[in-house]
């Protein structure tokens, strides 16, 4: 329960460190940011507390927010649901993720975007058992709902205000739309 309140605490403070941060964008040249990104996705093959042996369907929403010309924070909420025999859970991870674009290193043409990044937050799980399941109801509980992702990425800006993006992670990887 501290490491749930721990994790809480921290990511409330990097919402509210980011929006500060970016209302002063206007010191900053940079090229990223500002953009909301909805994307579906696959993942949970093995998720955060276990092999699930199947992937799942995925919601991701996030909305970065420039910090500097390369590096963006986004609050982020995912979602996903899984079933077995005897139960059904539904998870949303939230929490920010840290990406830095690699354009200059990379020497990428202006519509295209090459980035790495983290994802770092909590986890809310919700299971509903059968109600003829007499086993042991709290097993997925005890699980540390610490989330942890990593991320390569590109997106192709198919003009001034859309683009599209194939995110590939760690746990969730999602292809969708990015509007700028």
């Amino acid at each position: 329960m501290k490491t749930k309140k721990i994790t809480i605490a921290i990511t409330l403070f990097l919402m509210i460190s980011v929006s500060n941060l970016s209302a002063q964008d206007r010191f900053f040249s940079e090229s990223h940011g500002s953009t909301l990104n909805l994307g579906l996705g696959v993942g949970g093959y093995s998720s955060y507390y276990g092999n699930i042996g199947h992937t799942l369907p995925i919601l991701n929403v996030n909305y970065e927010f420039g910090l500097t010309r390369n590096l963006t924070l986004a609050p982020f909420l995912t979602l996903y649901s899984y079933a077995d025999n005897n139960y059904r859970s539904i998870v949303t991870p939230i929490g920010v993720k840290g990406t830095f674009y690699l354009d200059d290193i990379l020497h990428a043409g202006s519509h295209w975007d090459f980035y790495a990044a983290g994802s770092l937050g909590f986890a809310i799980v919700s299971t509903t058992w059968d109600a003829n399941y007499y086993g042991d109801r709290t097993y997925y509980q005890s699980t540390n709902p610490l989330y942890l992702d990593f991320h390569l990425g590109t997106e192709y800006k198919l003009s001034s205000h859309v683009g599209a993006f194939l995110d590939l992670s760690t746990g969730i990887s999602t292809i969708g739309i990015a509007i700028h």
